[in-house]
């Protein structure tokens, strides 16, 4: 038990080192995510249109 509670003591003096990003960092860093998501799920929604075409073609 001793050394779950050291363990968190360590853990609670390395959070205090972290610079955590701003509100406004935060937003941005969010929108990025998304947006990329969007992007290359079209991205692969379209190369899968096309393999799925290209395989209709060859098995009929």
């Amino acid at each position: 038990m001793s050394k779950i509670i050291e363990y968190l003591k360590e853990t609670r003096t390395e959070l205090k080192h972290v610079v955590w990003p701003s509100r406004t960092q935060t937003f941005y860093f969010t929108l990025i995510v998304i947006g990329l998501s969007v992007l290359i799920a079209y991205f692969l929604g379209i190369f899968d249109f096309i393999f799925s075409k290209g395989l209709e073609r060859l098995l009929t």
